[in-house]
């Protein structure tokens, strides 16, 4: 690892705390957090191939840019150039920025009684405490992670989600991170608070995108508390550029007879790595964590997953499947960790990858790692082509190749986005789905 790649980093991050630029630098918790982060990533700098849980994402491509702060150079940006992935369905709107908060792009203004949005950077000069009450103190064991401790030095603004004890948001709340970057590579570090009051429920869909042919290295963390009896329907779509490097680093905390429900679709970014870590510490806490991929050219995509079963009663499911086109790679990794007292333990994990070119590659290392004896606990993993009789079939009735192997891939997809609950919204999933292989027939 070259110290050329992190200088970069120390250099703008010295430059920005002796400025004072950052939000919150009175506050001494704050200044702490970012000045060990800076401090532990000097010490980590970016992970290698030889790091076990980065064995199979090489970040040489990342390491040569000269990545600068982001910055809100994009203000001429008209609305009509921030797409939405539901439409007139996204009764709330947030609409980030290169990582900033664009109050007059979004619409907040319908917001029922028990829900309130706003910005990591509003949070800190309004309502700091109820920052501090959760940003570090949600995530667990993040001090050898360099990306989170590169995001804890340079967090500046993000999404603050707080639904209140019993409060039902009917309608999903959108959030749009808009990357653009056209003349010099650009990095941003959101950092995202999402809390889930005691017997509520709402949906959160995120929708990453991005404009403009520079590079971008969004590096996201977000933290989530699901508190008893809550029900968080949490979807994400990255359909950035292909000259995107997209990080995001999750870490969920699901309580008793709580139920997370999680979606990620990634469609777009030269290197995307979704790393989510959901931890079930009450019991009957229930936790539904799904993805789907397509990729193709040179495109790396890296889901790596933990599922932490800590105390007894406790149930997850986990599917993956993804479809590999050109030269495009995917890792899968995922762990389920069944704690001694995590007795009953109900935890279920698939990945299953088409691989429609010779040179597409899939890496997997499912993993089950169990101390405790009353479980039910099951892995399985599946790549290769598609099947050939249902093939020949579809072609026997007239239908052309290329419209039989989208309906095939579309077929093998569709079980994981059918178990979305919102139908508007798995519909909207399906039609990105349709377009992605649509463009790869022509």
């Amino acid at each position: 690892m070259s110290e050329s790649a992190l200088q970069p980093f120390h250099q703008q991050y010295t430059a920005l705390t002796n400025a004072g630029s950052l939000p919150g630098n009175a506050l001494p918790w704050l200044t702490n957090l970012r000045e060990r982060g800076m401090a532990r990533f000097d010490e980590l700098g970016f992970p290698t191939p030889r790091v076990e849980s980065w064995k199979y994402t090489n970040l040489r491509a990342l390491e040569r840019q000269v990545f600068h702060p982001a910055t809100t150079m994009t203000a001429t940006l008209g609305l009509d150039r921030v797409p939405s992935l539901i439409g007139e369905q996204a009764g709330h709107r947030a609409v980030f920025v290169n990582g900033r908060f664009r109050a007059e792009m979004s619409n907040l203004d319908r917001l029922p009684d028990g829900a309130k949005v706003l910005s990591f950077a509003q949070a800190l000069e309004h309502e700091p405490n109820l920052l501090a009450e959760d940003i570090d103190q949600i995530a667990e064991g993040q001090d050898d992670q360099p990306f989170y401790q590169l995001n804890s030095a340079f967090m500046e603004d993000g999404l603050v989600l707080h639904i209140e004890e019993g409060a039902k948001v009917e309608e999903p709340i959108e959030v749009v991170y808009l990357a653009a970057a056209d003349a010099e590579p650009l990095a941003y570090h959101p950092r995202h608070l999402i809390v889930a009051g005691k017997n509520s429920e709402a949906t959160l869909v995120e929708h990453h995108v991005g404009i403009g042919e520079a590079n971008t290295l969004a590096n996201h963390v977000t933290e989530i508390r699901v508190e008893p009896g809550a029900k968080l329907h949490h979807y994400k779509l990255n359909a950035e550029t292909d000259a995107a490097f997209h990080i995001s680093t999750l870490h969920a905390r699901v309580q008793e007879n709580a139920f997370y429900d999680s979606f990620t679709l990634t469609t777009g970014g030269q290197l995307t790595r979704n790393e989510p870590h959901i931890k079930l510490e009450g019991s009957f806490a229930d936790a539904r964590l799904n993805g789907a991929y397509l990729q193709r050219a040179k495109q790396h995509c890296d889901n790596t997953t933990l599922i932490e079963h800590a105390v007894p009663d406790t149930h997850c499911r986990e599917i993956f499947k993804g479809a590999l086109e050109g030269k495009g790679r995917a890792v899968f990794a995922g762990k389920l960790h069944v704690y001694p007292d995590a007795q009953r333990t109900d935890g279920n994990q698939l990945s299953r990858c088409l691989l429609l070119s010779n040179q597409a590659e899939i890496d997997t290392k499912p993993e089950l790692e169990i101390y405790a004896d009353d479980v039910v606990c099951s892995h399985g993993c599946t790549a290769g082509e598609l099947e050939k009789d249902p093939l020949f079939y579809l072609r026997s009735r007239g239908i052309p190749h290329a419209l039989a192997r989208r309906m095939m891939v579309e077929s093998f997809l569709a079980e994981v986005v059918q178990e979305m609950t919102n139908e508007d919204l798995r519909q909207a999933f399906l039609d990105r789905i349709t377009d992605w292989l649509a463009r790869s027939d022509q």
